[in-house]
């Protein structure tokens, strides 16, 4: 068993802020105070938890597996490699104790020192591993490290305002193990690599606090290659697709990272992201909920009272980085978080070349102006152009508009959600175009009961022209298949004024 302290990895510093991102996702939510409910139940990304643990204590899977492709430069390089960085939280259990009369020491949710809330909480450690280098040459191999991290505790004085100590903090963390496998094998002249991750903690955790304690929290991978590239499973390329489609994930999604077009680094994830996530280049800062927006988040911190904001100081000392942050944002600061516009349509760089310059910042830029016709600019009269009940879109030849028939064949980048209309049929409500000029159809489909009411309340499906095959006239469900809204039963008129 190799005993491993936290190392900074060589040459991944350009996805460190994306892999920050993802170990931090969730860590601490809006209002970002102990006493929310949201922040009752906190690590819901990357939990690896005990392996005998109790069934009580609803412990997490303990481990995560993922399988990425490589192309080795001729086959059978001798000197291609893959380091392997795991990274992760250990929850660190932050516990305030009064100082008792009688010398002793009593644990307390809160102490208030010095006119300073002091809270119980539980806090986390980043940890980072090194497993060592992945040889991806010859016939395939395997590597097999069990790796530790040990615990620790220590103690933290408070002391009030005239130097008199009043209790203490007391910081305690278990120690862990886990084990990480690779493997590699020729797959259709690829390379797959196999790397899977097991939390090996020995104890046994019979309550949900034991559980989370001896868990690995936001776990993630970090992998770059040497004399390799990897392959996108994604967006494979024609010849690499099937084996693409031959990797297996488990609870780890490996997308390339790093600066686009780069292929020498992939990012293991818990959540499903796409190639080359990036930070927005305005975030000034952590915000811990990747799902939100900066600017939503920035001004809900500022509108919260000042007792709020002690509660949230005094919750965890990230939280009070935010607040702090958030206090102290200029406008101009607040006016950048609000984003820039970019022309879509400015040069683009050839691929492999250095852009010379950046995009057209638009920011102070006037829109294009139109005639509306005298209608205000958020009207759709003001662009009696565009009509998306009577637009027109040809697919395969045939027109495509309102009432047509069409088959649905999700193609792009489709979710979960997409791949279940997959080959159903679907009533077109219409037709529309978005600012850069890509069409877009509204569909409801045939065979959902909840259609008409779904077309009532303008509830569509959204689709591309090239996901749909246009179901030809003599098509029976276009005789009998389809209801007829016209005669069919509707809502009664007090629904319609007030569908709530």
């Amino acid at each position: 068993m190799t005993p491993l302290t936290p190392t900074a990895p060589v040459g991944l510093d350009h996805v460190r802020t994306i892999a920050d991102a993802v170990l931090y996702e969730g860590y601490l939510l809006y209002p970002y105070r102990a006493s929310s409910h949201k922040n009752r139940s906190r690590w819901q990304f990357g939990v690896l938890g005990p392996p005998h643990a109790a069934p009580g204590s609803f412990a997490e899977d303990p481990g995560m597996a993922t399988q990425c492709l490589l192309k080795v430069s001729d086959g059978s390089s001798a000197a291609a490699e893959a380091t392997v960085r795991l990274r992760f939280l250990q929850l660190q259990v932050r516990e305030v104790q009064r100082l008792d009369e009688d010398g002793g020491h009593t644990p307390v949710g809160e102490l208030d020192v010095a006119g300073v809330s002091v809270l119980s909480w539980d806090e986390a450690v980043e940890c980072e591993l090194d497993p060592g280098t992945v040889p991806l040459s010859g016939r395939g191999g395997s590597t097999d490290e069990l790796l530790t991290v040990p615990g620790g505790e220590e103690t933290e004085p408070l002391t009030d305002e005239h130097g008199v100590t009043v209790g203490r903090v007391v910081r305690r963390r278990e120690p862990l193990a886990v084990r990480v496998r690779t493997s590699t094998t020729w797959d259709d002249g690829f390379l797959r690599l196999s790397v899977s991750v097991d939390n090996e903690h020995t104890g046994t955790a019979t309550d949900k606090d034991a559980a989370i304690r001896a868990s690995l929290i936001g776990t993630h991978l970090l992998l770059k290659a040497h004399g390799a590239e990897f392959v996108s499973l994604r967006e494979p390329s024609q010849e690499a697709a099937p084996a693409a489609a031959r990797c297996e994930q488990r609870r780890c999604w490996p997308v390339l990272a790093g600066a686009k077009g780069s292929t020498d680094t992939v990012l293991g994830a818990p959540i499903i992201l796409y190639d080359h996530p990036e930070i927005a280049e305005q975030s000034p800062g952590a915000l811990f909920d990747s799902t939100e927006i900066d600017e939503i988040l920035t001004l809900r911190v500022m509108t919260m009272t000042d007792e709020e904001k002690a509660e949230a100081r005094a919750t965890d000392p990230r939280a009070r980085e935010i607040i702090d942050r958030c206090d102290t944002m200029s406008a101009q600061d607040l006016q950048r978080l609000h984003g820039l516009l970019r022309d879509p349509h400015g040069p683009v760089p050839r691929a492999g070349a250095r852009a010379t310059a950046p995009l057209a910042d638009l920011r102070d830029a006037e829109p294009a102006a139109f005639d509306t016709g005298g209608a205000p600019w958020w009207d759709p009269a003001a662009d009696a152009a565009v009509s998306p009940e009577s637009d027109t879109v040809v697919i395969e030849g045939v027109p495509v508009t309102k009432g047509s028939l069409v088959r649905v064949h999700p193609s792009r980048r489709a979710d979960a959600q997409d791949l279940f209309f997959a080959g159903q049929v679907a009533r077109v409500t219409a037709v529309l175009s978005d600012v850069d000029g890509g069409v877009h159809v509204a569909l409801v489909l045939v065979d959902d009961p909840a259609a008409e009411m779904h077309d009532w309340y303008g509830r569509y499906f959204y689709f591309a022209p090239d996901e749909l095959e246009p179901l030809p006239a003599g098509d029976p469900r276009q005789a009998g298949g389809v209801p007829d809204t016209t005669d069919s039963p509707r809502l009664p008129e007090h629904r319609k004024e007030n569908p709530s």
